[in-house]
């Protein structure tokens, strides 16, 4: 390989890199420089000096017609090498994967992660200025996905802010090295020349050479003769390519001047016809402009070896005659059934404003892209609505396109920001605002969030629309549903009613009307089907089905769309608590987490911490819990009961009614009003059975009967808990132990170390003896974590301000008994007074605990 000139300091920057992906150390590196500057030849050599120490080398280069094509920027490294990243059913699945960008950017981190396991690899993406928007999307996730694998991810651009790489930057959380390049000093041009010439550089060449200022590309095109220095950069490169096209033959010379219109990447079939001539008579003209050094033969397709190179080409096309050959390159695409977005970076090239064809296919090339590529799409149908007139109608019609296209981009606000801007009277449009069309676009943005009443109160407009309008109103809480013979109107007011019942806690009606309401064909103003079918998949899990409601939630994770991801991950996490795999509760909500970072909504973060919360209240992390908890006054109950503060309990009777597992809660409250309102279902009646039977042993163990067929063992666990306990103080230990030995095993399964240990405590202090008991975490030596129960319970009491004698009252034990467990408090907490004591305590809990 040719040696890298000048580069040596950014040379051993990647190689640095190199060396921590091959101790497991994942980075991204970024190579970014102007054209010419030499970033391709520094990738190159990065490329092989990985190969030489043994990485496995994925290596793609983008392209400017990229952007039509989902994945083509990345595609090519997927599949390169005899080991490719993703072998050819892998590659398949993820091609069916396409109108779901999340599902396919997770599946896809999967399927690197597990190649990359036990293997160092460097992963490469050129000119990635032009990536496609899925490529992008897809590098933000992966990247982020895999900090522990050993992978240096490297990218090369042109300075392009807030494009593709600057976007991935900010995105990621591994570290990331930056490595802009300068010219190279003439030092280093002189030694480039002498490499490529295989001899020193004569002193003429060498004046010519301090014309290239510092650009390696220019100096190697100057060996080559498609350079003349002396005058500024671009017009020494047409001159230089001008000269070398001349000796061409004219074929091959209109064969250079077409391409270049069609753009830096292009087929020769389209060229010949465009050229009118058999492909086979370009067979030479192609050969002479490879030759010649513009052209490179990529198989299916055929490139300029250069940007640069093509727009010295281009130069030579005048004007007039390239818009003449864009129009001619866009109805030659569309009649050979390359379809409109293919044809409408050419059309944009010639189209003038009022051009309705040009709209015409502008529209057709953004609904053709909008299922595999949002954001192009939108693109697209921006630069339709721009052409129109201002007072022309048309104009109003393309609006409500570029509202409906940024909705399916994800993109709210924007769409929100233009519907109004449209229908303001600003200088966006001129023309007749009519009720149809303003609930035409109120009804494009209601279903992704709830507007204001008033923005749904639109007197005049069609009568199927003001039904629809006033079934938005419904679901906003302001109007009572109204009879409505629209199907779309129906079915949401089918929704409104579900999520009354739902509030209200009937769970079985609502999981009916949320089916009903699914029923409907979606049309303008539907509710997205995958989120009505979260609120249904919720309420069956309520309605004694959470093991088929868990079972489709799971199936959503990859089949529902990919957009309502943060609504499915909480659905699954809940579902899965609710079940007691609290491993996989934990991982559905940080997977729910990361989807809202990656969809820049994060409106649903705080539920997703309710069951992180949760499942390191069971298992004990209270630090970590008391993070999450936030400004939920239920997660803050939990840990001043888990704290030592017993009168904390009562708070739980207030729980929200959508609260993760709120039942088990309401039991642990004895909060025997608020079970009685709920919906029946095994799980509420055998919560219910347990409190209403206090003490009793028999009633008790009818009660665990119950709600053992809601199969749900957490709260399986508490109803036995409690009857283990009973039967103990009743001075039954035949039952009272094995039952609690049952929850003990149950939870310890579970991974519920905190109420385990509370269970093992209990166990060892009836004299029960094990070889091997649970494996409880020993507690912590010193801070609040290392008090017993009873000692938090004194510390509580104290800096409420009780005396020794006044908490030995409260605690119904004696007062040496509260002073023993006070000096040991002190000591593990560090304070010598019950000033400093009162003062940590406030810190801790602020407001007191018992408030």
């Amino acid at each position: 390989m040719v040696p890298l000139r000048g580069r040596s300091e950014e040379l051993g920057k990647l190689l640095a890199a190199l060396r921590a992906a091959g101790n497991g150390q994942a980075s991204l590196a970024v190579v970014s420089g102007e054209p010419g500057i030499g970033k391709s030849a520094l990738l190159a050599a990065a490329v092989e000096q990985a190969e030489r120490q043994g990485f496995l080398v994925a290596s793609a280069a983008a392209h400017q017609t990229d952007n039509i094509s989902p994945l083509a920027s990345l595609a090519p490294a997927l599949r390169a090498g005899a080991e490719p990243l993703i072998d050819t059913d892998q590659f398949l699945e993820l091609a069916a994967l396409n109108t779901q960008p999340l599902w396919l950017a997770e599946r896809l981190a999967d399927l690197i992660g597990r190649r990359l396991a036990g293997v160092r690899a460097l992963i490469v993406l050129d000119d990635a200025q032009w990536s496609d928007p899925l490529t992008a999307f897809v590098l933000r996730v992966a990247v982020d996905r895999l900090p522990a694998a050993s992978v240096l991810w490297l990218l090369a651009t042109r300075p392009s802010p807030g494009g593709p790489a600057d976007q991935l930057i900010e995105a990621v959380s591994v570290p990331v090295h930056s490595i802009p390049l300068a010219p190279l000093t003439a030092d280093a041009i002189q030694d480039l020349a002498a490499d490529r010439l295989n001899h020193t550089v004569d002193p003429s060449l060498a004046l010519q050479l301090a014309g290239v200022q510092g650009i390696p590309f220019l100096a190697e095109q100057l060996i080559a003769g498609l350079y003349l220095s002396g005058s500024d950069l671009s017009a020494g490169l047409i001159e230089g390519v001008r000269r070398r096209t001349s000796d061409l033959s004219e074929t091959g010379r209109d064969l250079i001047r077409t391409a270049a219109v069609f753009g830096s990447e292009f087929r020769l079939e389209d060229v010949a016809a465009l050229m009118a001539a058999p492909v086979a008579r370009l067979a030479i003209p192609l050969e002479e402009a490879i030759q010649a050094g513009l052209l490179t033969d990529a198989g299916s397709v055929l490139r300029f070896r250069h940007e640069l190179l093509r727009s010295a080409a281009l130069a030579d096309v005048p004007p007039s005659a390239q818009r003449a050959l864009h129009g001619a390159i866009a109805n030659q695409l569309m009649s050979a059934g390359r379809g409109a977005a293919a044809a409408a970076p050419h059309v944009l090239a010639v189209a003038q404003s009022g051009d309705t064809s040009a709209v015409a296919t502008l529209r057709e090339a953004a609904r053709d892209l909008l299922s595999t590529m949002s954001i192009t799409a939108a693109e697209v149908i921006q630069e339709a609505f721009d052409l129109t007139r201002v007072d022309d109608p048309l104009r109003a019609e393309v609006g409500v396109d570029v509202v409906s296209i940024l909705l399916a981009a994800w993109q709210y606000d924007r769409a929100k920001a233009f519907a109004d801007d449209l229908l303001s009277g600003t200088a966006l449009y001129h023309g007749p605002i009519t009720p149809d069309l303003q609930a035409t676009l109120r009804l494009h943005l209601a279903p992704h969030r709830r507007l204001d009443v008033q923005e749904l109160t639109l007197p005049g407009a069609a009568p199927h629309l003001a039904e629809r309008l006033a079934a938005h109103r419904a679901l906003a809480g302001a109007d009572a549903p109204s009879a409505a013979t629209d199907p779309i109107a129906q079915s949401l007011q089918q929704v409104a009613a579900a999520e009354a019942a739902q509030s209200e806690g009937r769970y079985a009606d609502a999981r009916d009307l949320y089916i009903a309401a699914r029923q409907a064909e979606p049309g303008l103003g539907s509710l997205p089907p995958t989120l009505v079918e979260v609120g249904e998949l919720y309420c069956r899990a309520e309605s004694d089905d959470l093991s088929a409601a868990l079972e489709r939630a799971r199936e959503l994770m990859t089949a529902g769309s990919s957009w309502a991801a943060p609504q499915l991950a909480v659905l699954h996490a809940r579902l899965e608590y609710a079940s007691g795999n609290l491993q996989q509760a934990e991982g559905a909500a940080h997977a729910g987490l990361r989807w809202m970072d990656q969809l820049h909504d994060r409106s649903l973060a705080p539920a997703a911490d309710q069951v992180l919360a949760l499942v390191a209240l069971l298992r004990g992390h209270l630090p970590q819990a008391r993070k999450l908890a936030g400004s939920d006054p239920t997660i803050s109950a939990l840990l001043a009961i888990a704290d030592g503060d017993a009168k904390a309990v009562k708070r739980l009777a207030a729980t929200p009614q959508d609260f993760p597992e709120r039942i088990g809660l309401l039991l642990q409250a004895d909060a025997l009003d608020e079970l009685k309102r709920l919906s029946p279902s095994a799980a509420s009646r055998g919560a219910l059975a347990v409190v209403a039977a206090g003490n009793d042993v028999e009633q008790l163990a009818a009660a665990v009967e119950i709600v053992r067929t809601a199969q749900r063992p957490l709260l399986l666990a508490q109803a036995e808990e409690r009857y283990g306990r009973a039967a103990l103080e009743s001075g039954d230990r035949k039952t009272g132990v094995p039952a609690l030995e049952r929850v003990l095993d149950s939870l310890t399964a579970l991974g519920a170390t905190a109420p385990a240990g509370r269970i093992q405590a209990v166990l060892q202090a009836a004299g029960v003896r094990r070889r091997r008991w649970a494996a409880v975490p020993p507690r912590a030596q010193e801070g609040w974590e290392s008090l017993t129960p009873m000692e938090r319970r004194v510390a509580l009491l104290v800096a409420e301000g009780h005396t020794n004698r006044s908490a030995a009252d409260e605690l119904v034990v004696s007062a040496s008994t509260v002073g023993t467990h006070l000096r040991a408090v002190f000591g593990k907490l560090g304070v010598n007074s019950r000033v400093q004591l009162t003062r940590l305590v406030l810190e801790r809990f602020a407001p007191p605990p018992n408030a």
